[in-house]
């Protein structure tokens, strides 16, 4: 990696949404916020993130160069002490990490990597997955071009 991202001030709806996070799922949550910035700092084309808030979810966009796919962070209804990070479900990135990572992850659907606040951060695997989704659009083919101008 070219170097450590300095993290940007979170803007205030954000760290409120963060605070209504459990302990231990904030602060794994934070930790992933801290690997999408440097992830981000450290991937060519993507640019400056927006934080903002999606469905009242931290959410991370490519505004700057629309080279990615929105990733959001949140908790699922249950079970408890586990966070989630989303991502488009109209897209074959969660396809691709389970393809590339059947055993780094479990997965909800085509929309989420779970993740258990009481193990490790596996940040390896999990900074791939988030280069993936912050360059989606960069790397998509053809058809996923024509089928996302339509919806």
């Amino acid at each position: 990696m070219r170097g450590v991202a300095e993290l940007p001030v979170m803007p205030a709806d954000v760290a409120a949404s963060f605070a209504a996070f459990a302990e231990p799922v904030r602060m794994q949550l934070l930790g992933v916020r801290r690997l999408i910035f440097a992830t981000a700092a450290n991937t060519s084309g993507v640019g400056l993130l927006t934080e903002t808030l999606k469905w009242g979810e931290p959410a991370y966009l490519t505004k700057a160069t629309c080279s990615g796919s929105t990733i959001r962070l949140g908790v699922p209804k249950s079970p408890a002490g586990i966070g989630v990070v989303l991502f488009n479900c109209r897209t074959t990135l969660v396809e691709t990490f389970r393809t590339q990572f059947p055993e780094a992850f479990r997965y909800q659907g085509n929309r989420a990597i779970l993740l258990d606040s009481s193990i490790p951060l596996p940040t390896g695997p999990l900074a791939m997955c988030l280069a993936m989704s912050l360059t989606y659009r960069c790397r998509r083919s053809p058809a996923e071009k024509l089928l996302h101008e339509r919806t």
